[in-house]
């Protein structure tokens, strides 16, 4: 039997993000590649032939959305209930050639526990080497999702039959192969790539991420000097280190990546030089020895930005506001504070991001529970803001 795991149809490039996993309805049953039945035969043929002229395709994209297509299975496969245990079971490669395939075993106290611990060994068997940020594959899904990663490809190929997301990793070109119960508590799965089928849909995704990397460093210096730019090519380096990734499974299975893939890090790098090139003011309302300006310009400054003036492009516009509070049967002071810093763009007007911070702080004195008050607020933004603006800036995923 067979049961296919899509090839991810995230975007345009067909992008799998390595922690989450896209599955399909079973397909029909298969004994090492040949379906079983007259009817299971006449519909893959259909799916097949329905997609052969895009695969003929000279557009590595439409190629890898015409083999997702020519995959989707079409009717469920029973479960193997044969009495005798698979060869499998206990050795793949005994079935499955090694030559041919990449090939993990499961088992499980459920059909769909086997199948998914079967793919978690597929996975372990790559290990480390296609390992990928969780920071940067949750930036993927949500290029993904809203639509920013079709901005920057040059076609839009999409399969929505490939729709199921799940909690496991996945690996274009994975296939659930057969499944098998022992008739008491044990289900066991097998999952296999085929290595020759799976060589050229990662080459071609790789080209593809290649082509929306060229797209979003393409830009005048004007556009470049900006927070957009910035966020190019933070995203620029995202796209980039999913190729490493792509690049080392291809070298696992036997097969030469594209040469001289560059590294996310070198996106970042250029990225860090653009905020050198970016001044960002920063306007403090009610502040009490520019101690919050002070904060929030390092803040800033560790992130590369430099201080601007009046007329600066971006403005950190912040309003600070202390107030007594009357607690009952206290001999101390205590003082609420209440920061907002909007980060604003100074064209349109438009608050980039919001941040507010707000607590309490007491003392015998009003004089010194302000000041414990503008202590715990400059000690909240020096571990915090930084980090707030740098994910925004990560997540403000650019759009053309």
């Amino acid at each position: 039997m067979r049961k296919k795991i899509a090839l991810c149809a995230f975007a345009p490039f067909l992008i799998c993000l390595l922690p989450a996993f896209f599955s399909c309805v079973s397909a029909p049953a298969v004994q090492d590649g040949n379906l079983s039945g007259a009817s299971s035969v006449a519909q893959s043929r259909a799916a097949a032939d329905a997609a052969m002229a895009d695969i003929d395709s000279d557009d590595p994209l439409e190629r890898a959305a015409a083999v997702a297509r020519s995959s989707v299975p079409t009717s469920p496969a029973p479960l193997n209930n044969s009495k005798a245990q698979p060869a499998w079971v206990t050795a793949q490669y005994s079935v499955f050639s090694e030559s041919r395939y990449v090939a993990e075993v499961g088992s499980g106290a459920s059909r769909d526990l086997a199948e998914k611990n079967a793919l978690a060994n597929l996975i372990a068997y790559f290990g480390q080497t296609i390992h990928t940020d969780q920071k940067i594959t949750s930036t993927y899904q949500e290029a993904v999702k809203n639509g920013a990663a079709a901005d920057w490809s040059e076609k839009t190929a999409i399969d929505n039959t490939i729709t199921t997301s799940s909690a496991l990793d996945s690996l274009v070109g994975a296939e659930i192969r057969d499944v098998w119960y022992d008739g008491k508590s044990v289900y066991y799965a097998v999952v296999v790539m085929d290595k020759a089928k799976t060589v050229p849909i990662y080459n071609d995704l790789i080209r593809a991420n290649q082509s929306m990397i060229d797209n979003l460093t393409n830009m005048t210096s004007v556009e470049k000097n900006t927070i957009e730019g910035y966020s190019r090519y933070q995203f620029a380096g995202v796209v980039a280190d999913i190729n490493i990734a792509f690049g080392n499974l291809l070298s696992l299975i036997g097969s030469r990546p594209p040469a001289d893939l560059p590294r996310g890090d070198m996106y970042r790098v250029a990225a860090e030089d653009i905020a050198k090139t970016i001044p960002i003011a920063v306007e403090v309302k009610n502040d009490r020895a520019g101690r919050i300006q002070g904060a929030l310009a390092k803040s800033l400054s560790d992130l590369r930005f430099r201080s601007g003036g009046a007329n600066s492009p971006y403005t950190l516009r912040v309003e600070i506001d202390l107030a007594e509070v009357q607690l009952a049967n206290q001999q101390n002071k205590f003082i609420r504070y209440t920061i907002t810093a909007n980060l604003v763009d100074a064209k349109s007007g438009m608050v980039l991001l919001p941040y507010t911070i707000s607590g309490r702080e007491g003392h015998l004195t009003i004089a010194e529970a302000e000041n414990r008050a503008i202590t715990a607020a400059e000690r909240k933004i020096g571990g915090e803001y930084k980090d707030k603006l740098q994910e925004y800036i990560s997540r403000m995923l650019p759009k053309k």
